[in-house]
């Protein structure tokens, strides 16, 4: 089980040692939407890929400079940016930082350095001069020569991380054991194993890490209801997933203690009282709601029947939820229970009350005052010496910094927890906790329903379960009637499907800005054109088409192309582009973006397809050409897997 998980392995270096720190270097080059990035701790092979080029075309630059003008410049003043389509090009130099030693009008220093450059190194092909811009057009062999680099390299974009990297510890998940996971959850889970895959492929080591909410008010109701209207029922007598069965009692209990408030309500209306003042007294003086209380307290005080029925209805949602993980390709490799870590923070706190960092008010309850900080007062443990969330967050960081070193902590949490993780930054680093102050809470947006937002209490959910099997029930559909399941077996076309929906779901979750709510629509997320996960599935089972005929047909394709194949345009840009999915992977570790990933694999799509459909690859006549855009294919192919593969997505080998 999931569950029992304890610790995450150590993972060994694909690439080697890691090589000193790289100075700084634009990184706009092959991203222009970013600016700079400075790169640390590239491996040896990961450096000559990203870099190759780029390095090539900076050194000449700064050869040139000090050729042509005496001047030693630095590096960060060689901006280079990918030419815009207006323009012929390929990269672009701005020319305004060196006129200062050249003394001389934009366009001219621009033609000298221009002139200098296509002299002194074998990159350039040819320049233009546009004002102060010098458009450098990239020579056909140095294209080839990155593609071979890039064909060699089995996971190219990505740096391995060794046992001297940077132990990042990523929390994601974070469920109630009194209901099944939703849709909120699968955004949530989708996102928290994209970013803890991306941060690996940036080189960092990786925990992925969950905090279950297994105790409080919320886990008694359906404990109480599961008592009362029951009937002993259990996930084998009814058939039932255990997550959704307890599900089923908390939306009862909703029911029942509705039902108990507006009869008291209308009993104190009765009585003379205004319906507000009647329904609040109502919600206080439920008998229901009162016995949950009592269970609660019962819970605190480790009562034996009390805790043993927790324990066994929490069994049967933990199978549900490892069922529910398994079906979205998400893990963790620990995971901690609030259960534990309530009473580990209630003694960090006591401990910081000790030290005067909080203060206890009179009716006994402990606050931190946070006004020095531009916050307010925060509460810590209630008058009854219970604990509140932050207490709990407190002590589950207190476990986790004993278990694991922690060079930088990651929640991912919705953004209506904006102000709970500012303070629980400051009340980390209070604590002494290196991290706490640099925590990363990874704030991202809400799914929304077209009806509006659901609510789990009134049963108005979309769950997770039923949301991955219509899923997968509509790509089925879809791709029968689009008849893309001929000559496949049924064991095949079920898988495929699988594939198809998960991918479709995952995509359409992750390819918008975390940062942003986003609306729902499993119907335009299962398109088999447009940004969608089936069109890029669809493009990737085609090249791998094209792949298996080729191989079928004899076709060898070779280690290293031959640097003499004339290039068309569109070639060229294709190999420019795929080179770019090393920045893209790096840019998208410093932003926490999987949709960066995302939407790169559908840019680089859709070029891909004008090329199939403007070139023969097959039907080639010139064999050299022939070899190259299979090799081409070949690697865009693969770069869609690995870009996707950081999605959790899957790429079906037929479609």
């Amino acid at each position: 089980m999931v569950r029992h998980i304890r610790h995450a392995e150590k993972r060994e270096s694909d690439f080697g040692k890691t090589i000193s720190e790289l100075s700084k270097i634009k990184s706009d080059i092959v991203f222009p939407l970013l600016e700079w990035v400075i790169f640390k701790k590239l491996s040896t092979q990961n450096q000559k890929l990203i870099m190759k080029i780029e390095q090539q075309l900076s050194a000449a630059i700064i050869a040139a400079i000090k050729e042509l003008y005496d001047f030693d410049a630095p590096a960060e003043q060689v901006q280079l940016s990918k030419t815009k389509k207006e323009f012929e090009g390929h990269l672009t130099l701005v020319v305004f930082p060196f006129l200062r030693v050249s003394k001389k009008k934009p366009e001219d220093t621009a033609q000298e350095i221009g002139q200098y450059l296509q002299e002194h190194t074998d990159v350039i092909a040819s320049f233009n001069v546009i004002k102060g811009f010098l458009n450098l057009v990239i020579a056909p062999a140095a294209w080839i020569a990155l593609l071979n680099d890039i064909h060699a390299a089995e996971k190219y974009g990505f740096t391995a991380p060794t046992d001297r990297s940077p132990l990042v510890m990523i929390e994601y998940s974070s469920p109630n054991t009194n209901k099944p996971l939703h849709l909120g959850h699968v955004r949530n889970n989708l996102l928290g194993w994209a970013v803890a895959q991306i941060a690996e492929a940036n080189g960092n080591r990786v925990v992925k890490t969950n905090i279950v909410n297994d105790r409080g008010i919320h886990i008694c109701k359906s404990m109480l209801a599961w008592q009362k209207y029951g009937n002993g029922e259990t996930p084998e007598s009814s058939g039932k997933k255990g997550d959704h069965l307890i599900g089923d009692y908390y939306v009862a209990f909703d029911k029942h203690y509705r039902a108990e408030v507006k009869e008291l309500a209308a009993k104190f209306m009765a009585e003379g009282m205004d319906e507000e003042a009647a329904t609040e007294k109502a919600k206080a003086e439920a008998p229901l709601m009162k016995e949950a209380r009592e269970m609660l307290v019962k819970w605190e005080h480790n009562d034996r029947e009390v805790r043993a029925l927790w324990r066994k209805m929490n069994e049967w949602v933990y199978e549900g939820f490892d069922e529910t993980y398994k079906a979205l390709g998400v893990g963790f490799d620990k995971i901690y229970y609030e259960s534990d870590t309530y009473l580990e923070g209630r003694e960090k706190v006591i401990e910081g009350l000790q030290k005067g960092l909080f203060y206890k008010r009179e009716d006994g309850s402990v606050w931190a005052d946070l006004t020095g900080e531009g916050l307010d007062e925060k509460l810590l443990l209630r008058s009854d010496g219970t604990s509140v969330y932050m207490t709990q967050d407190i002590g589950t960081a207190k476990l986790r910094f004993q278990d694991f070193p922690i060079n930088k902590m990651v929640y991912v949490v919705g953004n209506e927890q904006n102000y709970h993780f500012q303070v629980l930054s400051i009340l980390l680093d209070k604590l002494g906790f290196e991290w706490g102050k640099d925590l990363v809470h990874f704030s991202y947006g809400m799914v929304e329903l077209p009806n509006g937002k659901m609510k789990s209490r009134e049963g108005t959910v979309v769950d997770a379960d039923e949301l991955v099997a219509e899923m997968v029930r509509q790509a089925r559909q879809t791709s029968d009637e689009a008849g893309k399941f001929a000559d496949m077996s049924e064991e095949e076309k079920q898988e495929v499907a699988r594939i198809v929906g998960m991918g479709a779901l995952k995509y359409f979750l992750l390819k918008v800005d975390a940062r942003k709510n986003m609306l729902f629509n499993p119907e335009e997320s299962i398109d088999f054109n447009g940004n969608t996960g089936p069109f890029v599935q669809y493009t990737y089972a085609r090249i791998r088409s094209i792949l298996r005929k080729a191989e079928d047909a004899g076709i060898v394709i070779p280690e290293t192309l031959n640097a003499n194949v004339a290039l068309s345009t569109k070639e060229e840009e294709i190999i420019q582009h795929v080179a770019e999915f090393a920045q893209v992977v790096k840019a998208a570790g410093v932003d926490y973006s999987p949709s960066a990933i995302a939407n790169y694999c559908y840019e680089l799509v859709k070029e891909y397809n004008q090329f199939y459909h403007e070139f023969s690859i097959l039907r080639e006549e010139d064999e050299a050409k022939k070899v190259f855009r299979l090799v081409l294919s070949q690697n865009v192919a693969k770069v869609i897997r690995l870009g996707m593969g950081l999605l959790g997505i899957e790429m079906p080998e037929r479609m």
